[in-house]
């Protein structure tokens, strides 16, 4: 393990708070700078401290194993705190691969000349929206699970003028527009709870890019189109300038351990001694390298030799860092600034100068030798990798963002403590949604009058109750560190409840006769078909109501009592499954009428329920015996047939006039003749005695007016008569006078 120091003993007891702690945790190294500051509000460097990580326990700028850095990070504290006294509060800076931007504006009024804590609280306030911006933006599902984890003011406005500070200006509306960096939670979090372990509180926070900017790029550069690009071992962080301030953030998630990496698989070496190879490529001191492989073997190879077997990769990490910053400015930048361990990889300007296609001198890498605000930088700082540390000292008392405590329903957030925040701002920050905790509104019920669609809403819910620290507040409230906020449930809604008198009107009653009895038909209505006459009865979702305009023939007899259905009857015949119907009889006013006919004051109704239904009905078309009524001499007469069939239901005998059950299992056995009746049968039905052989009397039969025989068919309704003729003597006076006649 290197390690690096510059010596200044001093022995304290206590935490000095006027010490400024620096503290850079990068993939490769971690970097410790004390410094103090001076009268000019300089920053005087006292000591530094860098360590190279044991393991790779840093990947891409996020700690993967924080007990790994948590020793680290110790270590350089603890040989600083032998030099400089104990250290309790540390500034870091941040970088990730899930990194969003945001840009927002705010504005305030002012009164008087303003200071430098008005500015940066317009600042916190444009950065306080931007969270509000991205929260509603849906780049991420959940805002809570991120940081703000610095911002650049792009410009500030007093009174519609652009303009570069407002400190010590006059006017009325001053606005700022900022750009806020926003990081997973996972990644500040794994690195304060590195600090934690290590004994230290995270005081500052800043972005790497921002840090790195602050010290190459000065506001008095800003207004060049100016690419910085801070390449560490994880990731390469590009930050744009243009128009006099930083106008774009962004992130590559590859840098310097992409060549480790490919030099360590190419030759078969640990990673860490192909690391040692990448570093001695960017010495000067030897043009060949001597390694060892992981099987033993020795080498000794020139350094382009090295470099030529991994310039794809370069290649490929320079094509990225040219996309990035494409992405960011559309364009090709005047200079790119290289800076970060990375930087020095050998031909890496050159490419990245070749796929922005711009003049190889204008892509450079650049050391902080000299950095306006800190003095007394040591050589061993004077580096490439050395100018993210030197930016967190230089921003730590600029833009700080502090993590303070909040407890939401008990429950612990730490969140970055923009001034003052209000519970809003603190729900904002933990991704609390507070409509959640408002009561629901109650389902409401949907019903259909006249096949018409009305919905009835249901009541709404109570809103969610805040308290602050024990008492009732409001969003808007003031909240300080370590506050308690309670958040109450609402109460949800009611379903609504909803009588039928509540949505019909009252109709006048009707008087009328039926069957000769006095009815009133009064308002009813129909719910799902069913009446109801309840004006009280409760309606439920879906119910479909009909509200007769006019009363009918079946609104009378219903009103009667009367059962105005068809009498339907289901029967079994012989086996098979049938159904048959019977009618009611209507009359209205003496005419024939349907159910359906508007009826009106003092009409007069004539109703016959549906008769019941006889056998002999339904057994028309088969062979069974039966009564037909015929006319013998102009008298109705009935005949029974003379078929021979038998009838059962429900296993028992029964006669054609059976008159029908619903539910009847019929069965109707027939010899096979046909069922019919006779003349013979005719007279014995009407008890006729034919005359005596000696009466003198012709005996002659009439079916409908025509001659017929004993034997003859007679059908339903058929005429029969008999036609008896005296008969005379030769010597009788009636002969003699038919031959006088002659």
């Amino acid at each position: 393990m290197k390690t690096h120091k510059t010596s200044v003993p001093v022995q304290q007891t206590a935490p000095n708070d006027d010490l400024i702690f620096a503290l850079d945790i990068g993939t490769r190294s971690v970097i410790g700078i004390v410094a103090e500051k001076t009268e000019t509000e300089d920053s005087r460097i006292i000591d530094t401290e860098r360590q190279e990580h044991k393991t790779r326990s840093m990947l891409d700028g996020q700690i993967h194993d924080v007990p790994q850095v948590a020793e680290i990070i110790s270590a350089v504290k603890n040989r600083l705190e032998e030099r400089t006294g104990p250290l309790r509060k540390v500034s870091v800076a941040a970088a990730g691969r899930a990194l969003y931007t945001m840009t927002a504006e705010a504005q305030m009024e002012v009164d008087g000349i303003i200071s430098p804590e008005q500015q940066k609280q317009l600042d916190f306030i444009a950065v306080q929206t931007a969270q509000k911006k991205l929260a509603a933006s849906n780049i991420v599902k959940d805002t809570s699970l991120y940081y703000c984890v610095g911002y650049s003011t792009v410009y500030y406005m007093l009174d519609d003028t652009k303009i570069k500070s407002l400190i010590g200006q006059r006017g009325r509306i001053a606005s700022a527009s900022v750009i806020a960096t926003f990081l997973p939670r996972q990644v500040v979090d794994s690195m304060q709870s590195a600090l934690a372990t290590a004994g230290l509180e995270m005081q500052a926070l800043t972005l790497e890019p921002i840090a790195a900017i602050s010290v190459l790029i000065p506001t008095t550069m800003r207004h060049l189109n100016l690419a910085l690009v801070d390449i560490g071992a994880g990731t390469s962080d590009v930050a744009i300038t243009k128009d006099g301030s930083v106008i774009a953030y962004g992130m590559v998630p590859m840098a310097g351990d992409e060549i480790t990496e490919a030099i360590s698989k190419y030759y078969l070496l640990d990673f860490n001694v192909a690391e040692d190879v990448k570093r001695k490529l960017a010495e000067d001191t030897a043009q060949e390298i001597t390694f060892c492989d992981i099987l033993g073997s020795e080498y000794t190879l020139p350094k382009e030799e090295i470099v030529s077997a991994v310039i794809n990769n370069i290649t490929e990490l320079a094509q990225a860092i040219a996309n990035q910053i494409l992405t960011l400015n559309t364009a090709a930048p005047q200079a790119v600034m290289l800076v970060g361990g990375g930087s020095l990889t050998p031909h890496l300007a050159q490419e990245v100068a070749k796929k922005l296609d711009m003049p190889v001198p204008r892509v450079a890498v650049r050391m902080p030798d000299k950095v306006d605000g800190i003095i007394n930088i040591p050589d061993t700082l004077k580096a490439p990798d050395a100018v993210t540390p030197l930016g967190i000292l230089k921003t730590a008392s600029i833009q700080t963002l502090s993590l303070i405590s909040m407890y939401i329903n008990e429950k612990e957030y730490n969140m970055f403590n923009f001034k003052e925040l209000t519970i809003a701002d603190i729900l904002l920050n933990a991704g609390v949604n507070l409509h959640k905790y408002n009561g629901k509104p109650g389902l409401g019920i949907m019903i259909s009058i006249n096949e018409k669609a009305k919905i009835l809403s249901g009541t709404m819910g109570t809103l969610a109750k805040l308290k602050l620290n024990g008492k009732t507040a409001s969003l808007s409230d003031i909240a300080p560190e370590k506050s308690h906020i309670t958040i109450e449930c609402g109460t949800d809604g009611t379903v609504p409840t909803v009588k039928l008198c509540d949505v019909t009107e009252q109709t006048a009653a009707l008087n009328l006769y039926v069957n000769g009895e006095l009815t009133t038909v009064k308002q009813f209505y129909l719910i799902n078909g069913l009446p109801c006459h309840d004006k009280n009865t409760i309606l439920k979702d879906k119910d479909a109501l009909t509200v007769p305009d006019s009363f009918t023939v079946a609104d009378a007899l219903a009103c009667a009592g009367y059962n105005i259905k068809n009498s339907i009857y289901n029967y079994t015949l012989n086996g098979l499954q049938k159904t048959c119907e019977s009618s009611p009889q209507i009359k209205l006013n003496g005419q024939d009428a349907y159910l359906s006919d508007a009826i009106h004051e003092n009409d007069e109704i004539d109703f016959v329920e549906p008769a019941r239904i006889a056998l002999k009905k339904l057994l028309k078309d088969m062979s069974v015996a039966a009564d037909i009524t015929v006319l013998f001499d102009d008298k109705p007469c009935v005949v029974h047939t003379s078929a021979s069939s038998a009838i059962s239901v429900n296993g028992n005998s029964a006669s054609a006039e059976y008159l029908l059950n619903d539910g009847d299992d019929i069965v109707c056995t027939s010899s096979g003749g046909q069922s019919r009746a006779m003349i013979g049968d005719v007279l014995l039905a009407a008890d006729f005695t034919p005359p005596k052989p000696d009466s003198r009397v012709t005996f002659q039969i009439l079916k409908n007016n025509s001659p017929a025989e004993f034997t003859t068919v007679v059908n339903e309704h058929d005429s029969i008569k008999i036609v008896l003729t005296p008969m005379y003597s030769d010597d009788s006076p009636q002969k003699k006078e038919e031959n006088t006649a002659k």
